[in-house]
């Protein structure tokens, strides 16, 4: 069985905070102590597939948790600062809307279309879960061709 949407949720928002903290430690090490690039080169890939996971699981728990959209976006700004992500988890546990269990495995819970695909999707979580890493591994590889951010 699958975790529920708040272990799922946190899960992913702990690992994108260890990601942060060890792309920080590689940016001191090239940039501060300019010793070695090593780190960015290893932190930085690393953080951002579990970058766009996070988001994945994010716009996922809205879904299933019906959050409001602003709620949805500070989600996904939470993925931007170093270790935010860790507070909006935390404040979307304490205030009950990262649920213990998926609302949308229940048969007839869902109306809308993004709540239906969710549906398919939890009736199937291993072969979805598979095609998620998948499509996240895709975007990553493309991100990645396209090279850093700033030149």
């Amino acid at each position: 069985m699958a975790p529920g949407p708040g272990r799922l949720l946190r899960l992913l928002a702990d690992a994108e905070a260890v990601t942060w903290s060890l792309l920080l430690i590689g940016m001191a090490l090239k940039y501060l102590t300019r010793t070695t690039d090593l780190g960015v080169s290893i932190a930085g890939p690393i953080h951002g597939f579990v970058f766009l996971a996070y988001c994945v699981v994010v716009v996922v728990v809205a879904v299933d948790q019906r959050w409001r959209a602003t709620t949805l976006l500070l989600g996904l700004f939470s993925a931007v600062p170093p270790f935010l992500t860790i507070l909006f988890e935390r404040s979307v546990r304490r205030t009950g809307q990262a649920g213990d269990r998926w609302r949308l495995r229940e048969a007839g819970a869902a109306r809308s279309a993004p709540e239906r695909a969710l549906h398919a999707v939890l009736r199937r979580p291993v072969v979805w879960a598979v095609v998620a890493l998948v499509a996240v591994a895709v975007v990553f590889a493309v991100l990645l061709r396209l090279g850093p951010p700033v030149g």
